[in-house]
């Protein structure tokens, strides 16, 4: 049996929208009360979203899932939403939402488990495409491996890397939304494939960023590693918070298009 079950279904239209859903929030008084922001930062880490909070004057607002700020020093050009979960259902959701707000841009900083040996705790990767592991993208574009970031994002953020002068690795993730199936076959073939990390969303974001035709791009940190065929976790080192931090300003730098 093919997925998703009815053939095709991604040519089909979608029987409501999240247009539909924000005319529905409206005449409930629940419409956000905000000009939509040139860009949003999807953040998964409570650690990257409290310093945000504590470093950077912000405005909390109304807006769909999570919590949502507004960065004061952008003139509330960029937005930041945390405290939603992990995983492509929840961020496609969110995008939907956010993209039927009038938001065009958007940015995933993020973990990742590394799978190649030369990729350590704490590297940088820009992700340029994901393999479509997860459920969420299949629902939006035809049946293929790969899900694609915008091309200008992903030149944003490297160019954002460049002018801090930061080292990365740039490629492909595997994306999957069953992080504890994930299984030592599937590790050794995507070694070999030279897939550089796992993670749960930047497929969806991608496939949803397209389909939508709007600019999106992920860029991660690495958090822990398959590259030996065991797990070698460090979620809460030093390594991973600071780099999240570093990789909240290369984003914030490329939503902006800053280049001085």
């Amino acid at each position: 049996m093919s997925f998703p079950n009815l053939k095709n279904k991604h040519a089909k239209e979608s029987m409501f929208s999240a247009r539909e859903f924000l005319q529905y929030q409206k005449k409930r008084g629940k419409y956000p009360r905000f000009k939509p922001p040139k860009g949003v930062i999807f953040c998964y880490h409570k650690s990257l979203m409290k310093y945000i909070l504590k470093n950077h004057k912000t405005k909390k607002v109304a807006c769909f899932y999570g919590d949502t700020y507004l960065l004061s020093e952008t003139n509330n050009q960029v937005a930041v939403i945390g405290n939603f979960g992990i995983g492509a259902p929840v961020v496609a959701t969110i995008l939907e939402e956010l993209i039927a707000f009038g938001v065009k841009n958007f940015i995933s900083v993020g973990t990742a488990g590394s799978l190649q040996k030369n990729i350590a705790i704490g590297d940088i990767i820009v992700c340029e495409k994901a393999i479509r592991d997860e459920g969420t993208s299949h629902h939006y574009l035809k049946a293929s491996k790969y899900a694609v970031a915008s091309k200008e994002m992903v030149s944003k953020i490297k160019e954002s890397l460049q002018r801090r002068g930061l080292l990365y690795h740039a490629g492909t993730s595997w994306t999957i939304d069953a992080p504890y199936r994930e299984t030592v076959a599937e590790a050794r073939q995507y070694q070999r494939e030279g897939v550089l990390t796992v993670e749960m969303e930047a497929s969806a974001l991608f496939a949803i960023a397209r389909y939508r035709k709007v600019k999106s791009g992920a860029v991660f940190t690495v958090s822990d590693s398959l590259a030996e065929l065991e797990w070698n976790v460090q979620f809460h080192s030093k390594n991973t918070k600071g780099c999240l931090v570093t990789l909240y300003h290369v984003a914030l730098d490329a939503l902006l298009d800053r280049r001085e």
